[in-house]
């Protein structure tokens, strides 16, 4: 037998006996230990810098922290959280983002979100965005955002604010 076929005899073995053993098939350091689910960009007019939202799902055993964001589409990408002060809203800049072991952080309006600036190209709803998010651990995941319009209310069901929400955030600051 070629020693190529006897190497992946020997791999689809140790799956089958891993699998038999009650062990995963796969070894557990290889699996991302976050998932991410209902991705998407709430887009707006103007190259207007916009928000991406989705649910960061942590099965692991050990916090993850999300560190950055980034994306051939947009020149510039930051993860940002909403925070309400002295009656009104603040964008801060937030340097990591902690993810608990076997919980969960939503990105939403009003919240956190990553915010997606300078866009390299034209980006409409209906497009698809590739952000690769990077954690502590030097890990990357690479997950595809859904463009949808000024008013959608997210995949996941989530409520939009909608432009007229954007409109009426009076006292909303933007800070790095």
């Amino acid at each position: 037998m070629p020693p190529q076929r006897r190497s992946l005899l020997v791999v689809c073995a140790l799956g089958l006996l891993g699998g038999a053993l009650g062990a995963p098939a796969i070894a557990a350091d290889i699996a991302p230990a976050v998932q991410v689910t209902g991705a998407w960009i709430r887009w707006l007019p103007a190259d207007l810098p916009a928000g991406g939202y989705a649910i960061f799902a942590n099965a692991g055993d050990k916090a993850m922290v999300l560190t950055s964001a980034s994306s051939p589409d947009y020149g510039n990408i930051a993860l940002h959280q909403t925070i309400n002060k002295g009656g009104g809203s603040e964008m801060v800049r937030a340097d990591k983002i902690t993810i608990p072991p076997h919980g969960t952080v939503e990105f939403a309006p009003g919240g956190y979100h990553i915010m997606l600036m300078q866009p390299k190209k034209d980006v409409k709803p209906g497009d698809r965005v590739p952000i690769a998010l990077g954690f502590a651990n030097g890990r990357t995941i690479r997950v595809e955002f859904e463009v949808l319009k000024a008013d959608a209310g997210g995949p996941s069901g989530m409520k939009g604010m909608g432009m007229k929400g954007m409109h009426d955030m009076t006292g909303m600051q933007h800070l790095h």
